[in-house]
């Protein structure tokens, strides 16, 4: 797929003002030039280029927000000194894999002010005595080159460097959640053996207040027998007591 097809597949109906990163690695330049990228990309910060056979940057457009630029696996020897006047922002730049032989040809990045990394992995220039020393000498605004500093420590990953602050505030947020709803002595697992204690408390529950409603029935039950029982002794006695009164009628007319 050319760049320019890619471009276009990359925008997915946005507008290239919309557009903050674009990659287009793997695609093929047309005689060795960036195509189909324009100063309309005006709020791009990242660019990646990564083997698409170029062999200059003097195509780049004027990209004033771009930060990052990857060209590495490409065939660059050189042209460099445009990058200042199109990407005057440029913090990071990798060239790793590109045909740079000599100092001289990196020279043109010192009027790149902000520039703070820079790769040079597998070009010809890594094998000159005393390689790392002198590009730290001819760019001294770089904090690191292939990776390291000037004491070769290795530089952080700034996307680990976000993810490590976004733990940080994670972790904050759960220890003041942790103060609020747990006990501190509360171990693993508990938790569950709690929801499981909860559980087994409201099933006795129910099944006492089951049990009750059996016994209230019963104790109903119960109640109307000895009602009717009454009831019955009372009829009884009420029947009794008029036969005794009839008795005493017939005595008496006799």
């Amino acid at each position: 797929m050319d760049m320019k097809k890619r471009i276009h597949l990359e925008l997915r109906n946005r507008t290239p003002s919309d557009v903050k990163e674009l990659v287009l690695d793997n695609c093929r330049s047309n005689e060795g030039k960036i195509e189909g990228l324009t100063d309309e990309f005006e709020e791009l910060e990242f660019l990646s280029t990564i083997n698409v056979g170029l062999t200059t940057v003097a195509h780049l457009p004027k990209l004033n927000k771009l930060k990052k630029l990857e060209l590495s696996d490409n065939r660059i020897s050189g042209g460099l000194e445009v990058l200042a006047e199109k990407c005057p922002n440029l913090t990071h730049l990798n060239l790793s894999g590109n045909k740079i032989k000599d100092l001289s040809t990196i020279e043109p990045l010192k009027e790149l002010g902000t520039l703070k990394s820079l790769d040079l992995f597998n070009c010809e220039v890594t094998n000159l005595n005393e390689y790392r020393d002198n590009v730290f000498k001819l760019l001294p605004q770089l904090t690191y080159l292939d990776g390291y500093d000037k004491d070769d420590k290795e530089a952080p990953d700034s996307d680990a460097e976000v993810y490590a602050e976004g733990l940080d505030d994670d972790e904050d947020d759960e220890d003041d959640v942790d103060e609020e709803e747990y006990d501190d002595d509360t171990a693993p697992g508990d938790e569950e053996e709690e929801e499981g204690e909860e559980d087994d408390e409201e099933n006795e529950e129910e099944e006492e207040e089951e049990l009750s409603g059996e016994e209230e029935e019963d104790d109903d039950l119960n109640d109307r027998e000895v009602d009717d029982e009454d009831d019955e002794e009372e009829e009884r006695g009420q029947k009794r007591k008029r036969e005794l009164d009839e008795e005493g009628e017939e005595d008496e007319d006799d």
